[in-house]
């Protein structure tokens, strides 16, 4: 058998591009939810109103979610990437205007609070294009037979950039303080829409143009429900993201637990990516399609262990380690999962399966922040963690004992099958 290339994709030039502009919109986006929630935190000491900023971005982003996947299977991808990353940029000099004494001077704190939950809850709206786009993309610019490679250098690529994003934000915020912390988050923007505008438009392969919505939704999501390897994953890691959300309560450890201020914050929001990483990078080279399945129960068990161990800590070098291994055990289950999604997913509706899968791991996201706060409202911080991990670790252990078929899965014949493509 031919050794296994593990910089194929690299060498195809419009996929280094991508992953430049993948990279620069991920630092970018990752400094500045580090930085809001920061600004947040500093404003209220309250920490429901970290939660607020996760249901700010759930609430549009689940609402126009299907709608979205339906857009982009029916749109050219390069144009409507390019359109997105122009409106975020303006989400970010609207941040930036709105941390300004010489605009805001004069506010109440309300009235500075509620426009930071309007502009992260129009982000919300760009989120549910963001993640079909960005995988649609992906899958015209690279072969079939080097999805699995790709899969994985795309997702080291986002975890390089979230977490140079947010150690960066942490050493950004005590240097020059939010507002010029998010004049730096907008010129990474614009950056990427440069970038952007380097990548060839692509063709549109969805033979079904101008398909009713409603019935181009309900076969989106059939499919999904019908393909139990997808569900499975997305299933698994939502309930990880869900309960397993303490990256959202950081600005407390940091502030009032641990007292590390911003510069121990920036290394403990790092922790987990840098973690995670370092996985990916491995995988590279020591692909994890063999015994998937059970691979991925593993990694998500881990994870609710390494949140436990993080809540009861109040050692800051513990709490690192433990968010480093969530990281190593998160970047698994990433790998494992876009791999899953890559092979399983026809090109004519990789939008509208990205948008399912930004339902229920990227609503998650900010799903788990409201309920991290609201946990922590309700029990304390640390109780608040320490249930999340627990519920992870249940839901896990279940899992696994109802489905034997997940639990077997094996994605070496898909693999096999795309190379001989």
């Amino acid at each position: 058998m031919a050794k296994k290339d593990p910089y194929a994709a690299l060498r195809i030039k419009e996929f280094k591009v991508f992953l430049l502009l993948r990279f620069f919109l991920v630092f970018g986006w990752s400094m500045q939810f580090i930085v809001i929630e920061w600004q947040v935190y500093a404003l209220t000491k309250d920490p429901l109103s970290l939660g607020i900023i996760g249901l700010m971005e759930i609430i549009p982003a689940l609402s126009m979610a299907l709608l979205a996947g339906h857009i982009v299977d029916q749109k050219e991808k390069r144009n409507l990437l390019a359109i997105c990353i122009a409106l975020f940029s303006l989400i970010s000099f609207g941040l930036f205007l709105l941390t300004w004494p010489k605009i805001v001077g004069g506010w109440s704190t309300n009235t500075v609070l509620y426009s930071i939950y309007a502009l992260v809850f129009f982000g919300g709206f760009l989120r549910s294009f963001f993640g079909p786009t960005i995988f649609s993309l992906l899958a015209l610019i690279v072969p079939k037979k080097l999805y699995p490679n790709a899969a994985t250098w795309n997702s080291s690529t986002w975890q390089m950039a979230s977490v140079l994003g947010s150690a960066f934000a942490g050493l950004s915020i005590n240097w020059i303080g939010v507002h010029w912390s998010l004049c730096i988050i907008f010129s990474f923007v614009v950056l990427a829409f440069i970038i952007t505008l380097q990548v060839k438009k692509k063709p549109i392969l969805n033979n079904k143009i101008g398909e009713p919505v409603m019935q181009s939704l309900k076969a989106g999501v059939q499919f999904v429900f019908k393909t139990k390897a997808i569900l499975g994953a997305l299933t698994l890691d939502m309930v990880a993201v869900l309960f397993g959300g303490a990256v959202m309560l950081l600005p407390i450890y940091a502030q009032d637990i641990l007292k590390v201020g911003p510069e121990g914050f920036g290394l403990l929001r790092a922790a987990p990516a840098v973690g995670a990483f370092i996985t990916m990078l491995i995988t590279a080279y020591l692909p994890i399609s063999k015994n998937a399945g059970m691979k991925l129960l593993i990694a998500i068990f881990g994870f609710g262990v390494c949140i436990i161990i993080f809540g009861l800590s109040s050692i800051f070098w513990v709490s690192v380690l433990a968010l480093f291994f969530s990281g190593v055990t998160d970047g698994i289950s990433m790998v494992i999962r876009q791999t899953i999604l890559q092979l399983k997913t026809p090109d004519d509706m990789r939008g509208r399966v990205a948008s399912v899968n930004s339902m229920f791991l990227g609503s998650s996201n900010e799903l788990g922040a409201f309920e991290s706060g609201v946990t922590a409202k309700l029990m304390g911080t640390v109780t608040a963690v320490v249930f999340g991990g627990t519920m992870t670790l249940i839901t896990v252990i279940t899992a696994g004992l109802v489905s034997p078929s997940f639990r077997k899965l094996d994605l070496r014949k898909d693999v096999e099958a795309h190379e001989n493509s």
